[in-house]
């Protein structure tokens, strides 16, 4: 008989007995548990199990059911993906007029990098068009002279694209509450400075003049506290102090924004962070199980 593959994801508060409960409970359904992954970060518990339910003998909606009926007995969150239900998740890009995340991420896009479909560029100036129009994608812009206006606009557009996440590629506003409470968790900037050093405006020109001889650029998840949201990846670049000038500093931030912003988004596709007490954890993700699988 094939195989039938699922993942099954349950976070919570740590607590005694919790792999037992589960592995118990799949066992007399039927079901076997074929790999697993656990962890405990700051006293939350995160289990991945990647399980075969050919052999099950409840329905499928009888399975999900039961496990998140066991998730709430002991106060966690229980989710089931499907293997043969996966879906592309939808990913928004959001510009200004600085093209060089945008192209990144366009080209990880074309070499199947992403897991995910870009079904939009949005934006506040038309100046990108030619380049997600070279791309196939849509792309749509309203000016932001009119902030309250702007950001109606991107809510609606948002929405309008079913977007999973939101990814600001060097877009130079900041997101209001009501745009950030839709999408919690799921818009991504990019930030150049290693934060907490140097938030705000000109961060590389910052730096120059601070005589520091690293930084470099930080991709985070956007909160209503400006460039402080959970970090996802930071990288860095060195400045030869008393020879870089302050625009060579800028472009060797640059060229480091776009990798560090698009492996970000992959590991967000991925599935594999998680946030707890508003810091970004890794996991071994969801693709990392179902991958492995297809292989073989």
């Amino acid at each position: 008989m094939a195989k039938i593959k699922a993942v099954v994801s349950v976070i919570g508060q740590d607590q005694k007995g919790v792999v037992a409960r589960f592995a118990t409970y799949l066992a007399e359904q039927g079901v076997n548990i074929e790999d697993i992954e656990q962890q405990v970060v700051h006293g939350q518990f995160i289990m991945d199990m990647l399980v075969d339910m050919a052999d099950m003998s409840v329905t499928l909606d009888g399975l999900i059911t039961g496990l998140l009926d066991l998730g709430q007995q002991i106060q966690m969150t229980v989710r089931v993906a499907l293997h043969d239900q996966r879906r592309q998740k939808n990913v928004a890009i959001l510009v200004s007029k600085e093209p060089h995340c945008l192209e990144q991420l366009l080209r990880d896009d074309s070499a199947g990098k992403l897991r995910g479909d870009i079904v939009c560029v949005l934006s506040n100036h038309p100046d990108l068009k030619p380049m997600a129009d070279k791309a196939g994608i849509p792309f749509e812009h309203m000016p932001s002279t009119d902030k309250p206006a702007h950001m109606k606009w991107l809510l609606e557009r948002l929405n309008h694209y079913n977007t999973d996440l939101a990814v600001l590629a060097r877009y130079m506003q900041v997101i209001t509450p009501d745009v950030l409470e839709t999408y919690k968790h799921r818009i991504i900037n990019i930030h150049p400075s290693l934060l907490p050093y140097f938030p705000g405006a000109k961060p590389y020109h910052q730096a120059w003049e601070s005589g520091v001889r690293v930084t470099g650029c930080t991709a985070h998840l956007v909160t209503e506290q400006l460039d402080q949201g959970p970090i996802i990846l930071q990288d860095v670049f060195h400045i030869n102090v008393g020879k870089d000038s302050s625009d060579e500093v800028k472009l060797k931030g640059q060229q480091l924004e776009g990798r560090v912003l698009s492996d970000a988004v992959q590991m967000y596709l991925d599935e594999k962070l998680v946030v707890i007490d508003e810091k970004v954890v890794f996991r071994p993700g969801l693709s990392t199980f179902l991958d492995h699988d297809d292989k073989e």
